[in-house]
């Protein structure tokens, strides 16, 4: 797990993905989105816009951002 330390305002997803490697594109963060391959504290999310803030954890594949 990786600690990603965001603001009290935090991060949209679609941000995330990129800030955290997962993806180099926006376009790119959609596919995984439309694809079922993102999960938020363990739910699937299809929405790149989704406001992430501090204690919310990200997962792609085997790959898991904790924001802090």
């Amino acid at each position: 797990m990786i600690e990603i330390e965001v603001g009290p305002e935090g991060i949209r997803l679609g941000q995330l993905l990129k800030y955290a490697g997962a993806v180099d594109t926006g376009g790119e963060a959609k596919g995984l989105l439309e694809a079922g391959e993102v999960h938020v504290n363990g739910d699937v999310e299809t929405r790149r816009g989704r406001q992430l803030g501090p204690g919310d954890e990200v997962r792609v594949h085997d790959r898991v951002w904790r924001l802090v």
